[in-house]
């Protein structure tokens, strides 16, 4: 085969670096966005907290209210020439890099860190996220605390390594009985049960239980003063499962009780816990900060920027007006190719803002039934609709709107939540999955305790304001809200 060279020409689309970084920002949720201004106002010393922007403006107002207006002259020159100095730097420097060019190419000096700079100093150990306490180490230290044989030690722990989040045991009494007999003479049935009985009274009560029956039970001691302590105990010793079948008609007349008795036997039940471990294990909780807010001024809807959650940053002017007075080669290359990437990094800041605030507005404007009736008042949407109002790709909305959250006088959501598919009415007019959703749990919450709707039900009314809806859509929204079916929902109180 022979070899040969060939030229051709074609166009390709190729991001720029600033257009990278820009979106890389915009897609950045706010607790990510502060530690990703965090760094690098680590590694560029040409960006600082502007820690004056707040107090700027009473500045330049007790200026204005002195009658000798030396010092605003003298303010003004200094502005001026600082300005001047850092104008004659930054001349040469290129508004937009080569589309072939990369970021990390053009500037390796300012974004790197050493591991030896980032331990200097005193180390912040608060500051380090612990591990969240599980139930074996909460119920180690109990037993850590408690009076007991090598012999029942050595169960315990068996015990405990058997213990699951929820509190209950993973493997079966007979099964642990077993396996310590190998390392255990003699071991009894008896003393596994002992063991386990003191186990079961460690703090939360109820755990190192075989099942739901056991672990209300450990719990009912608790209330052996209690006037229905007997009559609980019978209801969850032996008719457990006719309570949660909700038949109530069969359970009153086993148990032989009367309906006002067996309501005060199910908020006693109700106040034990039937995962006692779910105290201990408790997942970490995820803060959000909102990144705009939403709020009625002279009946007017206004939406605003959450500037408190991001710090203020800007240039360094000691740095940026003493550049032009190095003669060392390298020590001007890294400045000036560090106040660019400054330069570019609040640019970019400054484009998500604005951004933002866009996308969040055009929201607002095609949701204001939302925030004057609320959800059932939601009209349908999607990214397309917001894209084409605001002049931009659906790609950039969805990035927007993806871990960004709106503070509203109706709690806090994140922006994908005002965005849902359409459904048809009866009258032809578009209504939203997410009203929809609101309007069952409406129906619902309103529903005959000993009669709950059924998903048929919950159509036909739908339908009878207009919403043509399946039995299956109905069923499909109710799971999607952990709304349990009519059978489950059916209660005496």
């Amino acid at each position: 085969m022979k070899q040969s060279l060939q030229l051709k020409m074609g166009q390709q689309l190729t991001m720029t670096p600033q257009l990278q970084q820009a979106i890389r920002l915009l897609q950045l949720s706010t607790i990510d966005l502060q530690q990703e201004i965090h760094e690098f106002l680590e590694s560029n010393p040409l960006l600082e907290i502007d820690d004056e922007e707040n107090a700027s403006e009473s500045t330049q107002n007790e200026l204005n209210s002195e009658s000798d207006q030396k010092k605003q002259e003298d303010l003004n020159h200094q502005n001026q020439e600082e300005a001047k100095l850092e104008s004659e730097w930054t001349d040469n420097i290129p508004e937009e890099l080569s589309i072939d060019s990369s970021w990390e190419d053009t500037f390796q000096s300012s974004a790197a860190v050493s591991d030896s700079q980032s331990f200097e100093g005193d180390f912040d150990f608060e500051s380090r996220n612990s591990a969240a306490e599980s139930i074996q180490d909460h119920l180690i230290w109990q037993l850590n605390l408690t009076t007991m044989s090598d012999r029942d030690l050595e169960i315990a722990y068996s015990f405990i390594e058997s213990v699951q989040p929820d509190g209950y045991l993973s493997t079966p009494i007979n099964e642990i009985w077993v396996s310590l007999q190998e390392h255990i003479d003699d071991l009894e049935e008896d003393e596994i049960l002992a063991v386990q009985h003191r186990l079961q009274r460690f703090d939360p009560i109820g755990v190192c239980s075989v099942d739901l029956r056991e672990c209300l039970l450990v719990q009912l001691e608790a209330y052996s003063a209690h006037p229905l302590y007997k009559n609980t105990r019978l209801v969850v010793d032996q008719y457990l499962h006719l309570l949660g079948n909700r038949d109530f008609a069969q359970l009153c007349r086993r148990a032989k009780l009367k309906e006002d008795t067996l309501k005060e036997v199910i908020q006693l039940i109700q106040q034990l816990n039937p995962r006692p471990g779910s105290l201990i294990d408790v997942d970490d909780t995820d803060y959000v900060i909102p990144d705009v807010s939403v709020k009625k001024k002279n009946g007017v809807w206004q939406v605003e920027l959450n500037n408190d959650a991001l710090p203020p940053v800007k240039i360094n002017k000691a740095y940026s007006t003493i550049a032009s007075t190095l003669k060392n080669t390298e020590d001007a290359t890294y400045i000036k190719n560090s106040l660019q990437e400054a330069k570019w990094f609040i640019k970019s800041l400054q484009s998500r803002n604005e951004t933002l605030l866009k996308v969040a507005s055009c929201i607002v404007k095609k949701q204001i039934d939302f925030f004057e009736l609320g959800e059932e008042a939601m009209k349908p949407m999607v990214l397309h609709d917001v894209a084409e109002e605001v002049g931009m790709h659906e790609s950039t909305i969805s990035r927007v709107t993806t871990q960004k959250y709106m503070h509203t006088p109706k709690g806090i959501f994140e922006l994908k939540y005002f965005f849902s598919s359409h459904v048809n009415t009866a009258s032809g007019d578009g209504c939203s999955s997410t009203a929809i959703r609101a309007m069952i749990k409406k129906l619902v919450a309103d529903e005959p305790a000993k009669k709950p709707l059924s998903d048929n039900k919950l159509a036909t009314i739908l339908e009878e304001q207009g919403i043509n809806v399946a039995r299956r859509t109905v069923a499909k929204y109710r799971e999607a809200m952990n709304i349990p079916p009519s059978n489950e929902r059916k209660r005496l109180v």
